[in-house]
């Protein structure tokens, strides 16, 4: 547009060119009036001063009612003549040169906001736009993306254009402005899902700390969430697979921690042989347990994996196809314009611009079309993967409970057994006490133990059902950790 103002002096909205719109927007009526009364009518709500190559608004005061106006693809370079439309709810300013955002403090009612395509590098002066629903400062001049956090003051604020600045190239721009905008409902064009909120939102917490946001959204770099985590090693690898502590001894000799007085009755005759054998089968249950369990945690990996793999092919084709329809319009625009500019005015020139707004309603079209298309796509994409994740994590938790059981099979039958066995050996012992039939070198420390036959039984119960609740508590740590993933 740029080469037409070249040759067209610049404009300042006069009483000429402020009569000339009233009459193009009112009724007829309405514009006789004007005409014949050489005044500025109240009662006039919608403008429209596009493509008049304005450089300075000036003379509107008198519009105290105006709720919508048009100043999109001029030359103006300063905000300001607009304190006096209080009651402006509609204000487009997009294909200007501006700078600066300013001059909008008494424009309070105002909910669709445009400024796309100026010079602006910086998001401020909006404080007082409460009420703003819809802002687009798409391809200005912002480099600085923590600058979008400005933007949490308006709670109203539910769709947001920013495509097309610099800082759009960051790796993890996209993120970052819904973490930050959890009210959000568009941006740049695109539907942000309730779900994608909640997770990101979470994430990063409600800190106003954008370099610790910035650090959080580093793990989230979406190429590396299948394949990265695949290279975790040694306790993290355990603890993503839900089995971590199952390898060797640990959960046995966790069972028996702090045993107190149980833990004299290793030293009886017969115990030792037992604890010595109870472990071996317990530990290697656990084994099982723990391979089983890894080699569950590498389904999943593959299929979060497969996942982001066929996500980022169909963006990828998405993407491909709209930038070639969109360099097909570029080109179909750019002669147009060249044609439109050797007409100058006429029948042909009229032409030419019907031709550019039908094809711009077919550009919307098309790019609409793919929209939907992809997004349809995703939703097939992401109920499919559902389902997977489904059937794995399913038969891994019935596994659990199945063939590697904690409360109706393996690990509480052997502690069951191990208590039996226990018991049959303290039962005995408490006979030979009975019957002053014990040893001579009996320990001591056994004999007071053993004088108070429901100390001994208490004693025995009290360690069993707490090694119970640490073997039932592993399981449904498993378990849970299962299903809230």
């Amino acid at each position: 547009m740029s080469q037409f103002f070249n040759n067209i002096e610049p404009n300042v909205i006069d009483d000429e060119m402020l009569q000339k719109a009233i009459e193009e927007k009112c009724p007829e009526d309405l514009g006789d009036i004007a005409r014949v009364e050489s005044i500025n009518v109240k009662v006039v709500t919608e403008l429209q001063f596009s493509f008049k190559n304005i450089l300075q608004i000036d003379n509107l005061w008198p519009l105290e009612n105006l709720t919508k106006l048009q100043l999109d693809n001029n030359v103006i370079e300063k905000i300001e003549g607009l304190e006096s439309l209080v009651h402006l709810v509609w204000l487009d300013l997009s294909f200007n040169n501006i700078e600066v955002i300013e001059g909008l403090d008494t424009l309070v009612k105002l909910q669709d906001l445009s400024l796309y395509s100026n010079r602006i590098s910086k998001i401020e002066h909006m404080d007082t736009l409460q009420e703003l629903q819809i802002f687009s400062i798409g391809k200005n001049n912002l480099t600085i993306l923590e600058d979008v956090i400005y933007l949490r003051r308006l709670k109203s604020l539910q769709t947001l254009n920013l495509s097309g600045n610099p800082f759009c190239s960051k790796e993890h721009y996209r993120l970052f402005v819904v973490a930050h905008l959890p009210s959000l409902v568009y941006l740049d064009f695109k539907l942000v899902r309730n779900s994608t909120v909640r997770f990101l939102h979470s994430l990063v917490g409600k800190s106003g700390n954008s370099s610790s946001i910035l650090q959080s959204l580093c793990f989230v770099n979406i190429p590396a969430l299948g394949a990265g985590s695949l290279q975790k090693s040694g306790s993290q690898k355990h603890t993503a697979a839900f089995v971590e502590y199952l390898n060797g001894s640990f959960l046995f000799d966790s069972l028996h921690e702090e045993d107190g007085e149980a833990a004299k009755l290793a030293s009886l005759p017969g115990v030792e042989d037992l604890l010595q054998a109870y472990p071996s089968w317990f530990v290697l249950l656990c084994e099982n347990l723990f391979n089983y369990g890894l080699e569950e945690y590498e389904k999943r990996e593959a299929e979060i994996s497969k996942f982001y793999k066929r996500f980022h092919e169909i963006l990828a084709v998405n993407q491909q196809e709209s930038k070639r329809i969109i360099s097909d319009f570029e080109s179909r625009n750019q002669r147009r314009l060249d044609e439109l500019y050797q007409a100058g005015s006429g029948e042909i020139a009229d032409s030419k611009r019907a031709q550019g707004k039908e094809d711009i309603n077919q550009l919307w079209d098309a790019l609409m079309t793919l929209e939907t298309l992809v997004s349809n796509d995703l939703e097939e994409l992401l109920q499919d993967f559902k389902r997977s994740i489904d059937v794995i994590t399913s038969t891994f938790t019935e596994t659990i409970q199945g063939i590697y059981p904690f409360h109706s099979g393996q690990c509480r039958d052997l502690e069951n057994q191990h208590q039996e066995k226990l018991m049959e050996i303290v039962t005995a012992t408490l006979k030979k006490v009975e019957l002053y039939e014990l040893e001579e070198d009996f320990p001591d420390e056994l004999r007071k133990l053993f004088e108070d036959k429901t100390t001994v039984v208490n004693i025995i119960n009290t360690s069993h059902s707490i090694r119970l609740r640490k073997i039932d508590k592993r399981e449904s740590d498993m378990l849970s950790k299962t299903y809230q993933w």
